[in-house]
């Protein structure tokens, strides 16, 4: 069975790293650490950015690095992450509390940074063994999750001082056409060309509604729940940056999967939104909207949007696979889904 993203296990070999000189650099930059080197172990989920549990005798840290090999830049920017995380934490208390960046590549051999650790729970496809949730307790949950990104999302860049965090006004218009040449890029022989997908999101393209931070990734197994179910901490902001809210909005409908959709979407399910009293997709956009006060006029160009944009996602570790470069036996089905996430989108298009 493979453990839980969030439950740590050994580190893997390829990403191990000398735990003297971190402990050193982490004793000059944050007080109140003894003499005592933390036991270190890894969560083993994610793709991009590598992160690691630092368990000291009376606190527990995290640690954020790139792939090894890879150099702090774009996609693993660590710089960029940490100071997002800085500028937020004053106005959107949910971002965990960051204690020290190290560009010193003597240390560790790239760029990282150290949180604390958000302590709590954070749901996976099915509600853990004991958590139990009623109808009322679902759509409270699900309502909250909403409303904390309708939070970031009223976050005034200007006075977080992330002015400069994105390329301003444009963003649908880059999306689309960036998202769209991945995919070509990534397509093989076995999936839709998407032709009609690209050509339907360029032509019905609005104009930004405005221009927010966003999260990127906005998801049940991104946030993290104390006892009484209630968020404490959002986590993996390396894709936030400056753009359009319901193009955030769009890439989380994307994973909402409800009780009533079909099986093909439902083996997809990574959070629990099929529970009884989960908001429905519909519900959640309009929810969100009213609160932002915002139309909802267009948003089937939005649903269509996190679907592609899923799409794209799914092919892109697909063409990994296909190309052999990853064994992961479960990626080697993705191919199916991707034909599958086109359906939806040409479903949602002709309505």
């Amino acid at each position: 069975m493979t453990p839980p993203r969030d439950q740590a296990q050994d580190v893997r070999a390829e990403d191990s790293f000398d735990t003297a000189a971190v402990h050193a650099w982490l004793r000059s930059t944050v007080d109140g650490l003894g003499d005592v080197e933390p036991t270190v172990r890894q969560f083993p989920g994610g793709a991009s950015n590598l992160t690691y549990l630092l368990r000291y005798p009376d606190r527990e840290l995290i640690l954020r690095r790139p792939p090894v090999g890879k150099k702090a830049a774009s996609a693993h920017d660590m710089r960029r992450e940490f100071r997002v995380q800085s500028a937020l934490k004053p106005v959107y208390p949910y971002v965990p509390t960051v204690l020290g960046l190290c560009q010193d590549e003597s240390v560790l051999g790239s760029d990282f940074y150290v949180m604390e650790r958000v302590e709590g729970t954070i749901l996976r496809g099915d509600l853990p063994p004991g958590l139990e949730l009623d109808e009322a307790g679902a759509r409270a949950l699900s309502t909250a999750l909403v409303d904390r990104l309708v939070d970031l999302h009223r976050v005034d860049p200007d006075a977080a001082g992330l002015a400069d965090l994105g390329k301003g006004a444009g963003y649908v218009g880059r999306q689309v056409g960036g998202w769209s040449r991945r995919y070509t890029a990534a397509r093989t022989d076995n999936v839709p060309d998407f032709a009609e997908v690209m050509a339907w999101l360029a032509a019905n393209q609005p104009d930004d509604v405005a221009t927010v931070v966003i999260h990127n990734d906005w998801r049940f197994d991104n946030v993290v729940l104390d006892d009484d179910l209630a968020i404490t901490g959002v986590l993996d902001w390396e894709m936030s940056t400056l753009g359009d809210p319901l193009m955030d909005l769009g890439g989380a409908v994307a994973y909402w999967i409800q009780a009533d959709d079909d099986e093909v979407f439902q083996q997809a399910r990574r959070q629990p939104t099929h529970l009884p009293g989960m908001l429905t997709r519909a519900e959640l956009v309009d929810h969100y909207c009213a609160r932002m006060g915002l139309s909802t006029e267009r948003w089937a160009f939005y649903e269509v949007f996190g679907l592609f944009r899923l799409a794209v996602i799914m092919q892109q570790i697909y063409y990994r696979f296909h190309h052999g470069q990853t064994t992961n036996p479960r990626f080697g089905q993705f191919w199916m889904f991707v034909g599958y996430l086109e359906w939806r989108c040409r479903e949602v298009m002709g309505r």
